[in-house]
C-alpha cells in the first residue's frame, strides 16, 4: 500500500516539476508567476477542483515522504554500515523535502497560503542574527550546492537508470535517458544557483537576497544570457517531470 501512494506521490512531484517548468519559460516571456513549488501549487488550488487536488496531493507527498522514511530505516537495515549511513542521509533528507511539499498542500487545503520567497528570506534572517547563525547558513547553503551537483553528475551519468525497469535498450528507453539527463542536470543547475543566494546572504549579511528557487532564477533574467539560460533550465525541468512520470509508474520501489 506504501508503494501505490509512494508511486502517487511521484506523479505529484512530476506535476509540480512540470509546472514549475512552465513557469520559469512564461518568466522570460514577461508572464507574472512564481518558478516554485508553493507557485505551482497555488496555481492547482485556484481551480474548481482545487480543495480536492490539495488533499490528493497531500496524500501523495506524505505516503512518498514515509516511504522514502522506510528506505531510510527498515529496507537499509541489512547494507553494510557506510552504505546504510549514506542511505539515512540521502533518503532522509527526501523524506523532510517531500513531507514539506506535503505540508503545503495541506497549508492551501486548509486556506493559507504562503509566498516561499518570504518564508525562505525570514528563515535566513532567523539564522543570521542567531548567534551561530551566519555558519548555519553557510552550511545550508553548501548543502544545498552540494545535492545540485550530486544531481548534474547523476544525470551526465545516467545513473538514474537503475531506477527505472523494462526499458533498457528500447527505442523508449532512449528518450526517457534523455530525460533524465536534461531534467537532472536543469534540476542541479537550480539548486546551485539556490545554495548560492544562501552563501551570499550570510557573507554579505543580507538575509533578503536568499529567495529559494524562484528568487535565484528569477536573478537569471537581468543577466545578458540570463533570458536563454531560464529557458534551458524551464525545459530541463519540464524533462524532469517527465521522467518523473515514468518513474512513478516502471520505477523500481
Amino acid at each position: 500500500m506504501l508503494d501505490v501512494v509512494a508511486r502517487a506521490g511521484f506523479a505529484v512531484m512530476a506535476l509540480l516539476h512540470i509546472m514549475i517548468g512552465a513557469i520559469a519559460v512564461a518568466l522570460v516571456l514577461g508572464a507574472p508567476g512564481q518558478a516554485e513549488p508553493t507557485g505551482a501549487i497555488e496555481q492547482l488550488a485556484a481551480n474548481a477542483w482545487g480543495p480536492a487536488v490539495m488533499w490528493a496531493g497531500f496524500i501523495g507527498c506524505a505516503g512518498l515522504s514515509l516511504w522514502q522514511l522506510s528506505e531510510a530505516t527498515l529496507r537499509a537495515r541489512h547494507l553494510p554500515r557506510g552504505q546504510r549511513l549514506g542511505k539515512l542521509v540521502s533518503s532522509g533528507f527526501l523524506s523532510i523535502a517531500y513531507g514539506s511539499v506535503g505540508l503545503s498542500f495541506a497549508g492551501f487545503a486548509l486556506g493559507n497560503r504562503g509566498d516561499s520567497g518570504d518564508s525562505t528570506r525570514d528563515f535566513s534572517r532567523a539564522l543570521v542574527q542567531s548567534p551561530f547563525g551566519v555558519p548555519v547558513l553557510i552550511a545550508l547553503g553548501l548543502t544545498i550546492i552540494g545535492i545540485g551537483v550530486y544531481f548534474m553528475v547523476k544525470g551526465a551519468g545516467k545513473k538514474f537508470k537503475d531506477e527505472l525497469r523494462h526499458f533498457e535498450g528500447t527505442h523508449r528507453g532512449h528518450l526517457v535517458s534523455v530525460l533524465g539527463v536534461a531534467g537532472h542536470i536543469a534540476k542541479g543547475v537550480a539548486l546551485v544557483l539556490t545554495g548560492l543566494l544562501f552563501v551570499i546572504a550570510a557573507a554579505t549579511n543580507d538575509p533578503g537576497s536568499s529567495t529559494g528557487l524562484d528568487g535565484s532564477l528569477k536573478a537569471l533574467q537581468d543577466h545578458p544570457f540570463g533570458p536563454v539560460l531560464l529557458t534551458a533550465i524551464g525545459a530541463g525541468f519540464v524533462a524532469y517531470g517527465a521522467f518523473a512520470l515514468v518513474r512513478a509508474r516502471f520505477g523500481r520501489m
